[in-house]
């Protein structure tokens, strides 16, 4: 921390609700320990915020010193965009806070807060809006990138559920934006990631959901693997919104329902999701079922929270993470032939390939209504390549980068921003698509000086 003494530290502190940890502390290490295990970054300073003051305070702090500026929300970012070496680290786990007007159907959410705090808080209402699938994940960086889950294909991403925003731009200005208040960065947001500024509060439009709602597993061997996912694939492309069913392809866990001779065999699981109750939608249990002979099966009525959990088991730190991704407007033969190929030959016992399906609501927006463009992606395709020793990374690597290329002749030639690793600089403008100058010529406006570039960055210019 060259630049910075320690007068100008105990300064920030003394203007500080929250606290500064400098490495050697005993809650440094802790503090800069991340969901995926591959990053291992020294921060010079970590600013635990207590709220939006200690956010513009730090802030301003990063700027004045020329220090690089990283802001962590849920830590959850595969590419480890929540740490810098050498810099100041926003933090914002303790900004946690969920209100919630159920009469308004609405919901305020600090930038700090996961997924399952906003379930716990709206699900007392028996409301919900569109998040992502593990309930461990920050809201903020989810939804900065466009945010999808298992309430998409009804109520869209979580960025066509995010009504305001109150965020401190890299001029320490805390503005509050909407449609009619800086409109321009408004638009800028809801799928710019975190280019723009630290955003302290989301305001969400909430939906009647649950408590109850439909979920589960449908469980086939891997051999029956092609005719499973030609049958899937056909199924969806004229499915009811109020139905979502995503494939993922994996040794099977230890789950109770599946018989122990399946227990880390291949298979292919189809998780089934509707927010209608059970008895509505046995027909379309039915339907799933007969794409194959599963050698498993539990679908049925679950509270909405614990679904959004249930896959929390199978992400829990500390383990290392690569992803590769692509976005599939359809799902040819030769792209599931590709999909087969590599799932016949995982790197290790946690690797998994899923086919988030999103289409429904999602896709009835314009591509250019917002930031987030990719309004004909019907799957985001995501090869999570999980594995514990670092002496399996360059197997683990090299099997991702090369399911990746092979994969990308039948791609849609897209990618899910919240998707990129941090070697994927090249795939940025893929990311933001045809609005990438417009969001270049607005971090132009906001962010002259670049000051937020930890992120899949945006670079200001016309």
């Amino acid at each position: 921390m060259d630049t910075v003494g320690v007068s100008e530290v105990e300064e920030l502190q003394g203007g500080l609700r929250g606290k500064v940890l400098l490495p050697g502390e005993p809650a440094y290490d802790e503090a800069r320990r991340i969901w995926n295990a591959m990053i291992d970054k020294r921060p010079a300073m970590i600013v635990r915020c207590a709220g939006a003051a200690d956010v513009r305070a730090s802030v301003n702090f990063a700027r004045d010193h020329g220090l690089r500026l990283a802001v962590r929300g849920g830590g959850h970012n595969i590419a480890g965009s929540a740490l810098v070496n050498d810099g100041l680290v926003i933090d914002l786990g303790a900004m946690r806070s969920v209100q919630v007007a159920p009469h308004r159907k609405r919901a305020w959410v600090e930038g700090g807060a996961l997924l399952r705090d906003v379930d716990h808080e709206t699900q007392a209402y028996g409301l919900a809006t569109p998040l992502g699938i593990n309930s461990t994940t920050g809201v903020a960086g989810l939804t900065l990138g466009g945010g999808f889950g298992w309430l998409t294909r009804k109520y869209g991403m979580a960025v066509d559920n995010l009504v305001a925003a109150d965020i401190v731009t890299a001029s320490g200005e805390r503005l509050h934006i909407d449609a009619d208040n800086h409109p321009d960065l408004f638009w800028a947001i809801r799928g710019g990631g975190g280019n723009f500024g630290v955003v302290t509060t989301f305001e969400f439009a909430l939906h009647e959901v649950g408590p109850m709602v439909t979920g589960g597993l449908i469980v086939f061997p891997f051999a029956q693997a092609a005719s499973v996912l030609r049958k899937y694939r056909d199924y969806v492309e004229a499915m009811d919104d109020d139905l979502s069913v995503w494939a993922v392809l994996r040794g099977a866990p230890p789950l109770p329902f599946l018989p122990p001779a399946v227990h880390g065999t291949g298979i292919v699981a189809l998780a089934f999701f509707s927010p209608l109750p059970a008895d509505r939608v046995q027909d379309a249990i039915a339907d799933v079922r007969a794409f194959g002979e599963p050698v498993g099966e539990h679908v049925g009525a679950v509270p909405y929270s614990a679904w959004q959990q249930v896959f929390d088991p199978l992400l829990v730190p500390p383990a290392r993470n690569y992803w590769k991704s692509h976005n599939f407007n359809t799902l040819s033969d030769a792209a599931l032939e590709v999909v087969i190929a590599y799932a016949g030959r995982l790197p290790s016992s946690q690797s998994e390939i899923f086919l988030g399906l999103i289409g429904g609501a999602a896709n009835t927006r314009a591509p250019d209504e917002m930031a987030y463009p990719h309004r004909t992606a019907l799957y985001a395709m995501n090869v999570h390549t999980r594995w514990e020793d670092a002496q399996d990374d360059a197997t683990c690597l090299a099997w991702a980068r090369e399911f990746f290329k092979a994969g990308a002749p039948h791609a849609a030639g897209s990618v899910y921003i919240n998707f990129l690793n941090e070697d994927e600089v090249d795939r940025i403008a893929e990311a933001y698509g045809p609005n990438y100058r417009r969001l270049k010529e607005i971090k132009a406006k906001y962010d002259p000086d670049n000051l937020f570039r930890t992120n899949q960055n945006i670079l200001p210019g016309p």
